[in-house]
């Protein structure tokens, strides 16, 4: 399941050209014995990202000959991938469409992304309509039946609070005996319900659903809640809208969230070679500092991981 209900980030667009020598971003011809090609991209607010010898290669011959991946995504679905511009559903911006050009460029390949419908990514992928997926995917066991993920971000529940944090809120163990706001027939309605019968024994969470999630956000504010539970990565951008209202928990022993999930760049589960090769390129952005500069321009910091992994869903 995707993340659901994304609060708008702040604009940044990876700019990759088509021809060498236009501005600081380019692509070099293919040297001799099928050596990859140097590419570079230019990340707004990041700067330019170019191609590593040795993690080009790690790329499949075949790939690395045709040189280009075809990625399909649904946009809108902030801040992971949105459209350039309204109306056109062509040119795309967003974290997954920074990071995977990026990722490319490492291995001195193009990306070039296109549109789907969020319900065919995967049967597409399946089916070799294009060679990757991306756009704030959560990588379930059940897609990894067809799909091989790259997991480079991860996501669980955050809590949101009064400000002040008056009731001394610091993990899930601190909901029991609250009233915990929730959206309607989200994972956090399910999975708060469940760890309540499991783990508050005399002291259940009574869980209040509403329609979306800026309800839950408004029976917080108005007292009839003590708590809201959504996905973190929704929360950071609620709180920055709500200073002197209302604070997100900062919870050390889940700094991703509770239950956090990874998200991940699908390929096809028979493509496990080119998934590793973008793996370690991912890798190389996150020891560089680039993958943290990236994730800053979304205001997406809570979602970072020191170490890119495969196919570590946890559901």
């Amino acid at each position: 399941m995707r993340i659901r209900q994304l609060a708008l980030a702040t604009t940044a667009t990876a700019l990759l050209a088509v021809t060498a020598g236009c501005g600081g971003t380019s692509s070099t011809a293919a040297g001799s014995g099928g050596e990859a090609p140097t590419v570079t991209v230019t990340v707004e607010g990041v700067g330019p990202i170019s191609t590593d010898a040795n993690l080009a290669k790690k790329v499949p011959a075949d790939l690395r000959g045709r040189g280009t991946v075809t990625v399909a995504t649904n946009a809108p679905y902030e801040p992971f991938i949105d459209f350039k511009q309204e109306g056109r559903t062509d040119e795309f911006k967003g974290l997954d469409y920074d990071l995977f050009l990026a990722a490319s460029a490492r291995l001195g390949i193009k990306a070039t992304f296109t549109q789907q419908p969020f319900d065919g990514l995967v049967p597409g992928l399946q089916a070799g309509k294009y060679d990757a997926i991306a756009g704030g995917i959560t990588d379930k066991k059940e897609r990894q039946q067809v799909a091989t993920f790259v997991d480079y971000s991860a996501s669980g529940t955050g809590f949101l609070v009064k400000t002040g944090n008056p009731l001394g809120v610091k993990t899930v163990a601190d909901l029991c005996g609250r009233k915990v706001a929730v959206q309607k027939a989200s994972n956090q309605a399910k999975n708060l319900t469940a760890y309540s019968k499991e783990s508050c024994a005399g002291r259940a969470i009574e869980v209040k659903e509403y329609p979306e999630n800026p309800q839950a956000v408004q029976a917080l504010i108005a007292g009839n809640v003590e708590v809201v539970a959504a996905t973190k990565v929704n929360l950071v951008d609620t709180a920055g809208t709500l200073a002197g209202k209302a604070d997100l928990v900062d919870d050390l022993s889940a700094p991703n969230g509770w239950l956090a999930s990874p998200n991940g760049f699908g390929f096809l589960k028979s493509k496990k070679d080119v998934a590793e090769a973008y793996r370690a390129a991912v890798q190389s952005l996150i020891d560089d500092g680039t993958y943290a500069k990236i994730l800053g321009q979304w205001k997406q910091t809570p979602i970072a991981v020191k170490q890119a992994t495969i196919d570590q869903a946890i559901d």
